[in-house]
This record gives structure tokens, C-alpha cells and sequence, in this order.
């Protein structure tokens, strides 16, 4: 069962710290439709930050003070805050430091409240076909993005460890599902198939030969929730469908689902280079015992609203 950290089952204040991103959208929604008061906060505001109350704040930028300040009166904060990179100084910014000042202000805030670090299946790196990546696998991240992730969860792991830090990492694995972030490569079909749509041309497609694990957002914001009121602080905890999917079925799903004309597709035969391995599949029983959570939002689902969120702001 999961309990609030408060004790008293009430929600109270969170602040999500990246409201404007794809996950940070989906966290402020779920807090926010289970009666926390959320707290916006991104280096810009985005029309979907309407419903809430929004600070305008580069939190890398910021005095620890300041931070402080920003989080005492909150039960939770949760990070889901930083992108995509292909560089180690564009990582370390939006990621490495952010996390450095961010516990600094949790440091001396007033109330301690709980924090959920969203991380990244990519921390664990590549791995062998068939592996199922438990949280005890030993990570090997090859990438910036990953080396940066890895480094910024182990920091709120240390923190929680020797300093008194409430917190906890979730390590979501690929997400699919409404509004995916630019830097995706689900995102950057999805805007080839509008202009394609648009423009009558022929669709190429290079679709790599790997299975990795997807979850909806949708359901990494329910996960991020939950963890913000149960007895998990210190723990690392997988957030996935424990599933590895083919590729190839995620592209066939969001063109059934776009309804893009089968003989104007071209597959090519192509090497494509993967970023974050061939296969990835996580164990997720820890989320199930310690969250009380699961997956609800089948693939092909998150696949169609992906799909039908973009149509609208097409």
C-alpha cells in the first residue's frame, strides 16, 4: 500500500522542476488531478503551465538560496528537468549541475521535502540480448546523455545516503506516448509523416533491428506520483512495461494510426546506429512491490495518442 510521506494521506505542495517538457506535462497533470498544488517550474512557460502556478527559473543558474526558498513550503519536488545532448558540456549543464544545485537547496529547505529524480534506462548502457535489466545490473552508460543521467542519479543517491536527503530515483525506460520530446526519434516520424501527409511524397524508412522497452509517459507520471508519497527514499526503482518491443512494430503502429497510405512507404536497407543499444528490457517487480504500481497504457495505445496529439497541434 502506499502511504503519503506527510503521514497523513493528504497531498500537499509539489514542485516539478522541467513543467514545460514532455514528461514534466504529464507529472504536473497527475499530481495535479490527485489534489496536490503544483508549482510549475521551467526557464520558460508553455501554454500548457495554464492550470498551474509557474516560476519562471534556470535552476542551474540560481543561488542555492533561492532554490531553498522555492522548495520549503513543497511535500515533493520532482526533476524531471533536462534533454536530449550530443556534447558533454551541453550534459553537464542541464544535468550535472542542475542536480548539484538542486541538492544544495533541498540542503536547507525547510520541511525536507521528497524528491523524485527521474532517470534514464540508458543509464545502464548497452547490454547483451536478452538481458533483463534488474536495478542491480552494474551501469556502463556510452553516451554523454547517459554518462550525465547515470551521474546525476547517483548524486541524489549519495545525497539520500550520507547527507539525509529524502529521495528516490525512478529509471524510466524509453517513453512513448502524447507529446514526445523534439530530440525523439518517435518525434521526429511523427513531424516526417505530417510533412509527407502534407506533401504527397513518398515515405522512406529505415527501421533499426532491435527490441527495447517502452512505457507511455502517462504511466511514468503515475509511478512519479506514487513515489512521491511511499516509503522508498534511497531506493532506485525500473519504470518500464518490462517488455522489449521491436522497433519495427512501434513504426507500424504509428502509421496505421496516421493512416499514411502503404504504397508510398519505401523501406530502405539501411544500417541505422542506435544510440542506446539494441535491446533493452527492464524488471519492473520492484515497482510493483514498493509502489503498488503497473503499466495500464498498452503500446499500440500510446502509439495512437502520440499520434492524435500531434494531429491537433499540427
Amino acid at each position: 500500500m502506499v502511504r503519503s510521506v506527510n503521514g497523513e494521506g493528504a497531498p500537499g505542495r509539489v514542485v516539478v522542476l522541467g513543467g514545460s517538457g514532455s514528461v514534466g506535462r504529464q507529472v504536473c497533470e497527475t499530481f495535479a488531478a490527485r489534489g496536490w498544488e503544483v508549482l510549475a517550474v521551467a526557464r520558460r512557460w508553455a501554454p500548457h503551465l495554464e492550470p498551474y502556478p509557474f516560476a519562471p527559473l534556470d535552476v542551474t543558474a540560481t543561488e542555492p538560496r533561492r532554490v531553498a526558498e522555492l522548495l520549503s513550503r513543497a511535500r515533493a519536488v520532482v526533476n524531471a528537468a533536462g534533454g536530449w545532448g550530443d556534447t558533454t558540456e551541453e550534459m553537464t549543464y542541464s544535468h550535472i549541475r542542475l542536480v548539484d544545485r538542486l541538492l544544495e537547496g533541498l540542503a536547507s529547505a525547510s520541511g525536507r521535502p521528497r524528491l523524485v529524480h527521474v532517470g534514464s534506462v540508458h543509464e545502464y548502457g548497452p547490454v547483451p540480448y536478452g538481458t533483463l535489466l534488474t536495478e542491480d545490473v552494474d551501469p556502463a552508460p556510452v553516451t554523454p546523455y547517459a554518462r550525465a543521467k547515470l551521474a546525476t542519479s547517483r548524486a541524489v543517491l549519495s545525497a539520500a545516503r550520507e547527507h539525509g536527503i529524502d529521495a528516490v530515483v525512478l529509471r524510466a525506460a524509453n517513453m512513448s506516448g502524447p507529446y514526445p520530446p523534439q530530440e525523439s526519434f518517435l518525434a521526429a516520424l511523427v513531424a516526417r509523416i505530417h510533412r509527407a501527409l502534407e506533401t504527397g511524397d513518398t515515405l522512406e524508412l529505415s527501421v533499426a533491428d532491435a527490441r527495447r522497452d517502452f512505457v507511455d509517459v502517462r504511466d511514468v507520471a503515475d509511478a512519479v506520483e506514487r513515489a512521491a508519497r511511499a516509503p522508498v527514499g534511497g531506493q532506485v526503482i525500473n519504470i518500464g512495461r518490462g517488455e522489449a518491443l521491436p522497433i519495427g512494430s512501434l513504426v507500424e503502429w504509428l502509421i496505421e494510426a496516421a493512416a499514411f497510405p502503404h504504397d508510398r512507404i519505401k523501406h530502405l536497407d539501411q544500417e541505422v546506429r542506435s544510440k542506446g543499444g539494441d535491446w533493452t528490457r527492464l524488471d519492473i517487480r520492484r515497482a510493483r512491490e514498493r509502489l503498488g504500481w503497473r503499466p495500464r497504457i498498452a503500446p499500440r495505445e500510446s502509439i495512437r495518442a502520440m499520434w492524435l496529439a500531434s494531429a491537433e497541434t499540427a
